[in-house]
């Protein structure tokens, strides 16, 4: 793949993935090869969590389209291959987290993708885009169980800052840009977008109560985490991706 041409963004914009059972099959072997080295570059490239995430799912009897869809992140990270993150100097020292989910993204079981990143010194330093275990009945649902997976991320990131002599001051905060999961992290109130939420969940409201987080709007194009539930245009791709701190290797100086 090193003589074709890049690609801006490591899926096409919009496009859902899904099982192909009329396609021709493609090399499972192959397949599973391609994604299974892909998979160890999501720990320095953020920009490519989701896409990797994505065409893993269909490690078991993969077609040409899915295997089309690998390639297409194999011509992406050609094209980036001297990228990484960059934390800068003096940067800001707290741990801020961004929280976002696709709403029934899956087009087989319908089930959520959730995605959250954690930054400190304007570079990320925590990632996951993961599909969620339960079909949620509603967006809030859907943002609720993703920010409490983020909240569980954050109190662990804050016991390894704490040994690593680099405490949290005060409470670690985490933008969401839905309103109706702030409120409820903060009261639960009983109605038909929230009855239905599993009791392990509101955990978050707990730290919400004790003051170790605090969730705070934030419009959706600001959004940093929304890079790693979808795919999303490449103008937005590449403003989210510099707000990672991702950027070229060579233009570091």
């Amino acid at each position: 793949m090193s003589d074709n041409n890049p690609v801006i963004v490591p899926m096409v914009p919009g496009y859902k993935l899904c099982k192909d059972e009329t396609g021709m099959k493609a090399d499972e072997t192959q397949y599973k090869q391609l994604v299974g080295s892909l998979m160890y570059i999501t720990t320095t490239r953020p920009d490519m969590m989701f896409s990797v995430s994505l065409i893993s799912r269909f490690m078991s009897q993969p077609t040409q389209m899915h295997m089309q869809a690998a390639k297409r992140v194999l011509r992406y990270l050609q094209g980036t291959v001297n990228f990484g993150i960059l934390y800068k100097k003096g940067g800001n020292e707290e741990l801020l987290g961004y929280t976002d989910n696709d709403y029934a993204g899956d087009l087989e079981d319908r089930k959520s993708t959730s995605g959250y990143v954690f930054l400190m010194s304007n570079g990320a330093v925590a990632w996951s885009s993961k599909k969620q275990p339960i079909v949620t009945l509603s967006t809030t649902e859907a943002e609720f169980v993703a920010a409490a997976a983020c909240a569980c991320q954050a109190v662990w990131m804050r016991r390894i800052l704490k040994e690593l002599d680099h405490s949290q001051e005060g409470c670690t905060t985490l933008m969401c840009d839905n309103s109706s999961t702030i409120k409820l992290s903060k009261n639960l109130v009983m109605h038909g977008r929230s009855k239905h939420i599993d009791v392990r969940f509101h955990f978050l409201r707990n730290l919400s109560r004790d003051g170790s987080i605090e969730m705070i709007h934030c419009g959706t194009k600001e959004q940093i985490a929304d890079l790693l539930t979808k795919s999303v245009k490449s103008d937005s791709f590449l403003k989210l991706r510099e707000q990672l701190g991702v950027c070229e290797v060579p233009n570091l100086n």
